[in-house]
């Protein structure tokens, strides 16, 4: 690979066959690009996203925007909400290529006096109660002022899917209500999506970022490499917290740590009772000093020694498993939405 550390490699002829697929199938497509970029970086997604000729980007925050800018020539819509006091969001809105998103009728007004030519998107407050306005103060956007330009509307939605559907319904004709303008959707089956604007006689725009990017786990294979091994006999301490081995084995120094979100999960809702049960033996074998790290050696994943380093983990490999040579690359599971990999290599590998 040339760079030792953790690295993400991407068979690019079936990734960018995914995602012609998908913009194909979207009307109106709008790829989110935000974030660590979905594992791998902002302005590679910008020029995919440029590749695939869409006229419009988005990022989450304004702080986003130079990361994709020179790599994409079409707009940039930016999804946090615009904040008066923040004068990131204010030099954004400055900018001709930029979309800001207002989810808050006070802000109309705000971002009117400041006397910047901008276009904007309202958006409205759905079951989520993150951003928007409530659905009873969309009459505010009837009338703008003059120096505002309306790009439309954003509905961004839950991904329970109980009750989404007439969510949208009721929420895109109230906006239509208010002002006929395109609809942004997030979360909402594409079919659903088309039907509603069809219906309405408005365009659509699809914002869409995890499917997008990440709809192809086929295409991709994130590997460690060995930095180190040693080897350990039962009851030799090791590492920081000097933790007995529990068996002869090996110790194997593996490229990636808390640094790239290895071993980071954010929350999940624990909705079926499955997970809910994994989530307690999850958590009973973690209050015992054991956590199963995500690198594989040997065809299993392998317990951490102690928990991941900044840039290394430890993990034991029992002894009758032949251990990994430095400098291999080993298998690691890692969340794309939260890792920082060292390198991304697109080619036409096997992964």
């Amino acid at each position: 690979m040339g760079v030792s550390g953790l690295t993400l490699t991407v068979d690019a002829a079936a990734w960018r066959t995914h995602l012609q697929t998908v913009t194909e199938a979207t009307p109106g497509l709008v790829p989110v690009a935000k974030g660590n970029g979905y594992g791998y970086g902002l302005p590679l997604l910008a020029e995919e996203a440029q590749r695939l000729g869409v006229d419009t980007i988005a990022v989450g925050v304004p702080a986003e925007i130079e990361a994709v800018r020179d790599a994409f020539s079409g707009d940039i819509v930016v999804l946090n909400p615009w904040l008066d006091q923040d004068a990131a969001s204010t030099r954004a809105a400055e900018d001709p290529r930029v979309i800001p998103t207002v989810s808050r009728v006070d802000d109309i007004a705000r971002l009117g006096a400041t006397g910047i030519r901008t276009r904007l998107l309202a958006e409205v407050m759905t079951s989520m109660r993150r951003h928007g306005m409530p659905p009873t103060q969309l009459g505010a956007v009837s009338e703008l002022p003059d120096t505002l330009d309306f790009a439309g509307w954003v509905i961004h939605l839950p991904h329970a899917e109980t009750g989404r559907v007439k969510e949208a319904e009721t929420l895109a004709a109230a906006c239509h209500a208010a002002r006929p303008g395109p609809i942004w959707f997030s979360h909402l089956p594409i079919a659903d999506a088309r039907r509603i604007t069809e219906s309405l006689g408005v365009d659509l725009r699809m914002r869409m970022g995890t499917q997008l990017w990440l709809g192809a786990p086929e295409t991709r294979l994130a590997t460690a490499t060995v930095l180190d091994v040693h080897r350990v006999e039962r009851g030799d301490e090791i590492g920081y917290w000097q933790r007995k081995a529990p068996r002869s084995g090996w110790v194997v120094i593996l490229a990636g740590g808390t640094a790239n979100g290895i071993a980071m999960e954010a929350p999940t809702s624990a909705r079926s009772l499955r997970s809910r049960l994994i989530s307690v033996a999850t958590g009973s074998l973690e209050a015992l000093g054991r956590a199963l790290s995500p690198y594989t050696i040997g065809g299993r994943k392998r317990w951490f020694a102690e928990p991941p380093h900044m840039q290394s983990s430890m993990v034991l490999v029992p002894g009758d498993v032949s251990p990994p040579e430095i400098g291999d690359e080993v298998r690691v599971e890692v969340r794309l939405t939260t890792a920082t990999v060292d390198q991304v290599v697109l080619g036409q590998q096997d992964v």
